[in-house]
């Protein structure tokens, strides 16, 4: 996908169906995106987290097709998959020999126990310093070989850490990658690659070793012909450090800035993160785990682009918008004093149309690679009964669309405008030539894209404090205004 270029983000099984479904919709009614980010597809895709713990990550889910079916998604457009570094399922076949036959297995060595992370003992000052996403320490007893052992786990205990430096590990994930270049795929995302490495003494979390690990895990994708894409939630100066090292990092900064200035007429933020953020980018807005609120907040001894209170603000602002299941659904992590995330859908925690599409503007007009979510595109609201069923709170915001309900969606004022924002980034002339953005009022911004001798031309006006926007389009000796949807869906 080029930078012109917009990607969508979605479950297979929960847009389309199954890869075939969702193929059609992309040779169909989303033509206009340039790639996709097909979430966890591999067997199986519905797990204890949702794909991100599959048993076989290098077989495609049979209820959603084959590899076959990922080639000719990918004959079309980019797609990006992901790779579950830090992890395996418990029900791999990898564990599964390694719990029977122990030092026997050729997998001995591959996962992580307490003693290999922390060989000169563990006690309570060690362990606690590990940062973790979730409640609780990260250790599961297991039975190997008739032997009690004690594994890493840092996510759940049906997914084992993997020892990343062992040959075993290594030569796992190369056939992981093999599966993925043989279908086509042509970015891969590193999945929680930000645990991986663990440093007794530190919070094991996007380290010195971590970065290191980087590095040379993205030599050796380049090597096999891919791009790579680094998925990290946390401090914003760590989306900087990533940046130089890969293709791609997210900026999961711009959607909290985003709501405090719409929240409090205060842009300043923005405009900090504005001047410094890496342009080698996936921009986004939601994703399938919310909405992140951390990237843009303080961490340790560094200040944020906004404080805790302001962070504390926005979680309070999207409460009374949903209701109050908002902030239910957010879980605060252990020893933390906010949720990492909002689990909402973008729609819902603004329930402002405009404001909604203000923000898609502002998304697609910066530098970077713009995806958007599919729920998101689809202008959906929080899934409260799927989230009640589940007690999965980022279930809110993974809704499963039934074929005519993406009909009926797809024909609404607000998904059609940011279709018509998609066509724009990708065709408009001016998005080949320079960005530049100034301060045009107490909370408002210009965002501008222009060819060098200004034939084409774009301008976005973005009013966070009025919640307004207005798009000023010129090329080819011809100009247009867009400030509603219905103007966004047909502005070229």
């Amino acid at each position: 996908m080029s930078a012109r270029g917009v990607g969508l983000l979605t479950y297979a099984d929960r847009l389309g169906g199954d890869l075939t479904g969702l193929h059609g919709l992309l040779d169909g009614p989303l033509a206009d995106f340039s790639g996709v980010h097909v979430l966890p597809f591999y067997t199986p895709f519905d797990g204890d987290d949702a794909g991100f713990d599959p048993i076989d990550h290098t077989s495609v889910d049979p209820r959603l097709g084959t590899w076959t079916d990922v080639a000719a998604i990918a004959s079309g457009r980019e797609v990006v998959a992901d790779i579950i570094v830090n992890h395996v399922s418990s029900s791999s076949a990898e564990f599964l020999d390694w719990c029977a036959r122990g030092e026997a297995s050729p997998y001995d060595g591959m996962f992580l126990t307490l003693d290999t992370v922390l060989p000169d003992g563990a006690d309570e000052a060690s362990l606690t310093a590990f940062y973790r996403p979730r409640p609780g320490l990260p250790l599961t007893p297991v039975a190997v070989a008739g032997r009690r052992r004690i594994v890493w786990t840092t996510f759940e205990p049906t997914q084992i850490d993997l020892d990343l430096h062992h040959p075993a590990a290594l030569a796992y994930l190369d056939r992981v990658v093999a599966a993925l270049v043989s279908g086509g795929v042509h970015v891969v995302r590193l999945d929680a690659v930000g645990y991986a490495i663990k440093t007794p003494g530190s919070a094991s979390f996007m380290t010195a070793a971590t970065l290191e690990y980087v590095a040379a895990l993205t030599a050796r994708l380049r090597a096999a012909g891919l791009r790579v894409l680094v998925e990290v939630h946390a401090h914003h100066s760590l989306q900087q450090q990533i940046a130089p090292l890969v293709d791609l990092v997210y900026d999961f900064a711009l959607p909290p800035l985003l709501l405090h200035g719409l929240g409090t007429g205060d842009v300043e933020p923005l405009l900090r993160w504005l001047e410094i953020r890496p342009e080698n980018a996936i921009t986004v807005l939601d994703t399938h785990d919310g909405i992140g609120v951390i990237d843009a907040g303080p961490a340790a001894d560094r200040p944020g682009l906004i404080d805790h209170e302001q962070m504390r603000g926005i979680f309070e602002r999207a409460a009374r918008a949903t209701a109050g299941h908002s902030a239910i659904a957010s879980v605060v992590p252990q020893w933390a004093e906010l949720p990492h995330q909002i689990n909402t859908t973008f729609p819902s925690v603004l329930d402002d149309d405009a404001a909604y599409l203000l923000c898609r503007a502002v998304q697609l007009f910066l530098p970077g690679e713009p995806q958007i979510y599919y729920v998101g595109l689809l202008d959906g609201r929080d899934d409260v009964e799927r989230f009640r069923a589940t007690g999965v709170g980022r279930e809110v915001n993974r809704h499963r669309y039934e074929p005519a309900e993406v009909r009926e969606a797809l024909a609404r004022p607000v998904p059609q405008a940011i279709l018509g924002l998609v066509r724009l980034r990708r065709d408009h002339p001016a998005f080949a030539g320079r960005f530049s953005w100034t301060r045009t009022g107490p909370a408002a911004l210009r965002l501008t894209w222009a060819d060098d001798d200004g034939a084409a031309r774009l301008d976005l006006d973005a009013d966070l404090g009025g919640a307004s926007f207005a798009i000023r389009s010129t090329r080819g000796g011809a100009s247009a205004v867009a400030t509603t949807a219905l103007e966004l869906a047909t502005i070229a």
